[in-house]
């Protein structure tokens, strides 16, 4: 039998996870600056159809979600063979589940701004560049499965030069290419990114994994393997819509508020999702390394490690959400000067601070859980907070109680806290301890 996988770091895996994250969301950054010097309406145009766009890519959650975690349990457990038919086995399912979201994206995108509210002066901006994102939905869901297949073998590094190499390629390309096309060049940029992201990958499979896809698993969908990841990721995937649905629904509230509020909204959002990063680097590297530890069988170690990773991430999700509060003018000023939009931003940062400590519970211990094989009680116990704090304070604090941007807030932190807080009483009582034991058998049992 083979010798399981040495035991990883947290740190030397968290680290180049927070790189990437951090190159993804700056180049989102730059596309939400550019896109507002040419207008807040189309500031406003490009964040709504990103956030089309990253409801339809949640489709791959389906098998995304599992891929990591099973091919970290298997490889724990010393089943490489097993690790490697995982691997191979979800090409042809993100290529399915991407190609369905480029589809949808492509033929039903004036439909879908329609459905959030998206104004009469952003529509025109929004639809062909909704359209235009389409064909990276596909390639985004390979590089997601490929990369994701890396890291659960620890080639952190490899997939940083990945991620670093398509980022460059986008920046390099972006702003020429909004300058001749708007927003659409955005989407022509990132397209061809992501065509050198997926050649990188395929080279990368085969010098460092020796992975060599035939041309069938491009499109075949084996059914055991695929069993495996459906069982972490149909569950993964349902707590994700649920949160996208609910948020959705919020971004539709701030629709009734109009452009500016709509460009508010994408402004602070992109300060924001720089400010969980080291939150979701963490929860992603904890993912991998209690996958294996609980294919190991350290279960003792599993458990020590996320009290220690949970401890450090609210500390510094709290400091670094405190940061940008104090920088608050100074950050929005990066996208507009409209006075009215400056101040409601600054105080939608304050809010910030109360709801990143809350998110980070939910970043590192529903990552936990879910690499223990306990997946289904994230979205089993998130839903009616999602449904009701998070979609339904939305609207009743925002547009019913007439508080606007600020009562979309409000409802944000108070969905993370009450999340978190049940996901951290699971983590604490060791009910996830039956599952990460049944895993584990489930490993031995193969190997035998």
């Amino acid at each position: 039998m083979p010798t399981a996988a040495a035991n990883p770091r947290l740190t030397s895996l968290a680290w180049p996870l927070l790189v990437e994250l951090l190159l993804g969301i700056g180049v989102g950054v730059v596309g939400t600056v550019l896109a507002a010097r040419l207008s807040d309406a189309a500031g406003a145009g490009f964040s709504l159809a990103n956030h089309v766009s990253a409801m339809l890519f949640l489709l791959f959650r389906v098998v995304g979600a599992g891929i990591s975690v099973v091919v970290s349990q298997n490889l724990g457990g010393g089943r490489r063979d097993r690790a490697d038919a995982v691997a191979l086995a979800t090409l042809g399912a993100s290529g399915w589940i991407g190609g369905a979201g480029a589809l949808i994206a492509a033929a039903g995108s004036g439909p879908l701004l329609r459905l959030m509210n998206a104004p009469a002066d952003v529509m025109p901006l929004a639809w062909p560049f909704l359209v235009a994102l389409a064909p990276a939905l596909l390639l985004d869901a390979y590089n997601a499965s490929m990369s994701s297949v890396l890291r659960a073998h620890l080639r952190t590094r490899e997939t940083l030069a990945v991620i670093v190499t398509m980022h460059a390629v986008h920046l390099a390309l972006v702003v020429p290419a909004m300058s001749a096309f708007g927003l659409v060049g955005f989407a022509m940029a990132l397209a061809v990114s992501r065509i050198v992201g997926f050649t990188l990958h395929l080279l990368l499979w085969r010098a460092r994994l020796q992975l060599k896809p035939r041309a069938a698993d491009w499109v075949r969908l084996p059914r055991e393997e695929l069993g495996a990841v459906l069982h972490i990721g149909l569950p993964a995937a349902a707590e994700n819509m649920g949160w996208r649905l609910a948020f959705m629904v919020s971004i539709a509230v701030v629709g009734q508020f109009g452009a500016q509020a709509l460009a508010t909204h994408a402004y602070v959002m992109q300060a924001m999702h720089v400010i969980l990063l080291f939150g979701l680097a963490t929860g992603l590297a904890v993912e991998i390394v209690v996958g294996h530890q609980i294919g190991a069988g350290q279960l003792h170690d599993a458990h020590k490690l996320v009290r220690r990773a949970l401890g450090r991430g609210i500390v510094v999700s709290f400091g670094l959400a405190l940061v940008a509060a104090l920088a608050g003018r100074w950050l929005l000023g990066l996208f507009t000067q409209d006075e009215s939009i400056l101040a409601l931003g600054a105080t939608l940062l304050w809010l910030t601070v109360l709801i990143e400590p809350g998110r980070t519970f939910n970043l590192v211990v529903i990552n936990a859980l879910r690499a223990t094989g306990d997946a289904r009680y994230p979205v089993m116990a998130g839903a009616a907070s999602m449904a009701l704090v998070l979609a339904g304070g939305s609207w009743l604090l925002g547009a019913q109680l007439g508080w606007g941007l600020p009562g979309v807030w409000i409802a944000y932190a108070a969905d993370e806290w009450i999340r978190g807080l049940l996901m951290w009483r699971r983590w604490a009582r060791h009910d996830w301890v039956p599952y990460a034991r049944a895993t584990h058998r489930r490993m031995r049992a193969h190997a035998v």
